[in-house]
């Protein structure tokens, strides 16, 4: 299976941007649907995105509809996460995740596969 590394993460003013990388390793990567979670201090982890496997369907938690962009790069390996007027309730460690086949979950039950997480903290 995939192994995933996150980078990307920092420290962003509010209305700031930042655009998160999840790399993975293996020649299997167009095999996998790939999600984006995460987890603020004292919060329960949370749904971000997911991207289908082609990357030709995506769904948006309510909270970062309109502001996040999930996309990939089979070629790469890489799926990245595009975050636009980011705002202090963004602050959490992001994870990418990965499952193999089609089925796109929004829970991480879901997901088998996970990298170790990039801070992202945004400033007011």
């Amino acid at each position: 299976q995939v192994q995933l590394v996150e980078s990307g993460g920092g420290l962003v003013q509010a209305g700031g941007s930042l655009r998160l990388s999840c790399a993975a390793s293996g020649r299997t990567f167009s095999n996998y649907a790939m999600a984006w979670f995460r987890q603020a201090p004292g919060k329960e982890r949370e749904f971000v995105a997911v991207i289908s496997r082609s990357g030709g369907v995506v769904y948006y938690a309510d909270s970062v509809k309109g502001r996040f962009t999930i996309s990939r790069d089979n070629a790469k390996n890489t799926v990245y996460l595009q975050m636009n007027n980011l705002k202090p309730e963004d602050t959490a460690v992001y994870y990418c995740a990965a499952r193999l086949g089609t089925t796109l979950y929004t829970q991480g039950g879901g997901y088998n596969v996970w990298g170790q997480g990039t801070q992202v903290t945004v400033s007011s």
